[in-house]
């Protein structure tokens, strides 16, 4: 707003200051035909003023009215009409103030060549008028366009961070329920570990990117409560480079992918299952490997692993507009799941 201000305040000093060479220009022009410096500056100023009243009337009508493909012609006979205005005005004007015989007759026989020259001075300013108006309006259109891509992008990113909460909060209430009739402290414990990570889920933005020993933080708190889930039978390792400490990455990136880790791993299986997750920096980029145990023949890892990590793949991508942000393969009955941060 304040750079438009300024830039309008320019505008207004250089129309004015265009005035006045126009004005001293028509004044020596008219005192080179042997008429007194009043008479001159008189014809001058007077017909200045009708003319800058005229280019001020094109350039507030096109400020409000942007003539479509096959209105220009409207603008041809806007520009032919204020040029009669001010041209026949002071034709009709001056004789009465300076009151000259000899300057009338020069006033009429130099009405035509003053009607083209004022015509050619009042269709340049509708033709800058109507590039700078033309200008701002698609500048505003762009600045309208993207602040509602921001919103729909935002109200996208917010809707597939409130699809991962359900499933989760339903097992986890599943999971307290079940503890609270032999084991009370542990179903205690596990709804405190609940309340601190809903918390901290609710706390998070998008647009405002977390470091790695927060995300990881946060993570604990997930895991912490799957643990009580499933007892001895998860086990994770979490490693990390000393470089990593000041990297950033989108808030709750990690916990899709984990969490399908743990639900491709365990949900078929008796047996203790450890989930690996790797973080280092390579390249300016954040490379983050989360690895589970699977099962092939109830699992199909090679098509995804459902919402969890499409919806990560969409939220990188609205982020940072990229799609090979995400990789995953098996290998060895090991799934692995690779997630590259630019940084």
């Amino acid at each position: 707003m304040a750079s438009t201000q300024l830039t309008f305040s320019k505008i207004r000093i250089a129309f004015v200051s265009g005035g006045l060479v126009w004005a001293i220009l028509l004044t020596y022009v008219v005192h080179t035909f042997g008429f007194t410096w009043y008479i001159s500056i008189m014809d001058g100023a007077i017909c200045t003023l009708l003319l800058g009243a005229a280019c001020w009337l094109i350039n507030n009508n096109l400020k409000y009215y942007q003539p479509g493909k096959g209105s220009y012609i409207n603008l041809f006979f806007w520009c032919l009409a204020l040029t009669a205005a001010a041209t026949f005005g002071a034709r009709w004007v001056l004789p009465y103030i300076i009151g000259n015989n000899i300057y009338s007759n020069f006033h009429i026989q130099s009405v035509t060549i003053r009607f083209f020259t004022n015509f050619l001075a009042i269709g340049w300013m509708a033709l800058i008028s109507m590039i700078w108006y033309s200008q701002l309006d698609q500048k505003e259109n762009e600045k309208r366009k993207g602040e509602a891509e921001k919103l729909a992008r935002d109200a996208e990113l917010y809707n597939l961070r409130q699809q991962l909460q359900p499933h989760f909060l339903f097992n986890s209430l599943n999971s307290i329920n079940a503890l609270i009739g032999f084991k009370p402290d542990e179903a205690r414990k596990m709804i405190h570990q609940l309340s601190d990570f809903l918390r901290g889920t609710l706390k998070k933005d998008d647009q405002q990117q977390v470091t790695l020993p927060d995300e990881l933080s946060h993570l604990q708190l997930y895991l912490d409560i799957e643990k009580v889930r499933f007892g001895h039978r998860l086990k994770t390792e979490i490693s990390c480079d000393d470089k990593c400490d000041t990297a950033v990455l989108p808030p709750m990136i990690l916990q899709p992918i984990v969490e399908n880790a743990i639900k491709f791993g365990l949900y078929d299986t008796t047996e203790s299952v450890t989930v690996s997750i790797r973080a280092e920096i390579e390249d300016n980029y954040l490379t983050m490997t989360v690895q589970n145990p699977y099962d092939p023949k109830t699992a199909r890892p090679r098509k995804g692993t459902g919402f969890g990590l499409s919806g990560v793949q969409r939220r990188l991508y609205l982020l940072y507009a990229r799609t090979d942000l995400v990789e995953t393969f098996a290998d060895d009955n090991i799934f692995t799941t690779i997630i590259k941060i630019p940084q």
